[in-house]
């Protein structure tokens, strides 16, 4: 078969202790098996990786999930036991290392907000990967596209999956597609219009006031638009406290906007991001309009309530991983509808 004579090598995939969910049911759909491997933790809290199969000289991906609710190990433990994993397959001759991370950490953090002596993490991420050996690096939708210009592509490409477009369709057949598209400040406002147009909606803006003295804080959120009488569809990337959801669906509902969605495609959902969610859907109820929570299973969220709905990305992973390997397009996937 042509697929066969253009394919790398032979696929392997190895899952991470976080990600083995996600990677059976990418596995499924690429009808291959995922490499048995045991991810092993010490008393101190270091770790390592065994592979427990002969996979030498093959095109080898190694699974994992940055944030898992439920899960007691932090981000960095979780990215640690990634390099691990990486290094198990590196160690046993693999003929090439592609990481599949869906939410990849330090994305937001791609540049200094004022502060001299601060970090870029996103460019620390890129130059841990290198080292480990990661070849590609496959993930979704990251905060800024601009993050591949830290990776040195004779040594390691960063493929950054666009879901916009089977995002958006899911959420049209989902009925979820309003009539009014907003993102949560005007930074986004690309983003809105990638799903307005999409989505064939006309698109508003709002405006937020951040005080980066203080994590996670809006002050304000500003509506640039006419919402009144209209249910809106807020997109963003990340949710993670939920603050600018918050200030924004609020805002809107001032300016008379009725039923509102929030889609984003990683919901990280930490700290007081539940509670603030609970609040707003009781006041949506009270108010007699519809709020919905809508997110991909980049993270999922166990028990998660009636009112939140989840676009899978496995079978596009799988597809998008299948192209790779055979040297195909992965622009051409992200305008499938992903189901």
């Amino acid at each position: 078969m042509k697929e066969d004579l253009d394919r790398r090598a032979p696929m392997c995939l190895v899952a991470c202790g976080a990600a083995e969910d996600l990677a059976t049911r990418v596995a499924e759909h690429l009808h291959a098996v995922v490499t048995p491997s045991s991810e092993e933790w010490f008393a101190c809290g270091e770790a390592k990786h065994v592979i427990h199969r002969h996979i030498r000289g093959c095109d080898c991906y190694v699974f994992q999930q940055a944030v898992k609710p439920g899960d007691s190990r932090s981000i960095y433990d979780r990215t640690m036991a990634m390099l691990h994993a990486v290094d198990a397959a590196r160690v046993a001759d693999v003929d090439r290392v592609t990481v599949v991370m869906p939410y990849l950490p330090g994305t937001r953090q791609d540049k200094r907000k004022g502060h001299l002596r601060e970090g870029v993490t996103t460019g620390l991420m890129a130059r841990l990967l290198q080292a480990a050996g990661v070849g590609m690096v496959l993930t979704v939708q990251p905060h800024n596209e601009a993050i591949s210009g830290c990776y040195d592509p004779a040594r390691c490409v960063l493929e950054a999956v666009t879901v916009t477009a089977p995002f958006a369709r899911f959420l049209q057949d989902e009925g979820l597609s309003c009539d009014v598209v907003a993102s949560t400040d005007v930074g986004g406002l690309e983003m809105a219009r990638a799903y307005a147009q999409v989505l064939g909606r006309p698109i508003a803006a709002l405006s937020k006031e951040r005080d980066y003295s203080t994590s996670s804080t809006v002050l304000t959120t500003s509506v640039i638009g006419d919402v009144a009488g209209r249910s809106v569809l807020i997109v963003d990337d990340i949710v993670d406290t939920a603050g600018s959801v918050v200030s924004a669906v609020r805002s809107l509902w001032e300016k008379g906007a009725t039923d509102v969605v929030v889609a984003a495609v990683h919901l990280l959902l930490s700290g007081p991001a539940w509670q603030r969610l609970k609040e707003l859907r009781r006041e949506a109820v009270e108010r007699g309009h519809r709020f919905v929570l809508a997110g991909t299973s980049s993270v999922i969220h166990p028990d998660a309530p009636d009112w939140m709905v989840r676009f899978d990305l496995e079978p596009l992973l799988a597809r998008v991983i299948r192209s790779v390997n055979t040297r195909g397009s992965v622009r051409a996937l992200e305008e499938h509808r992903g189901r």
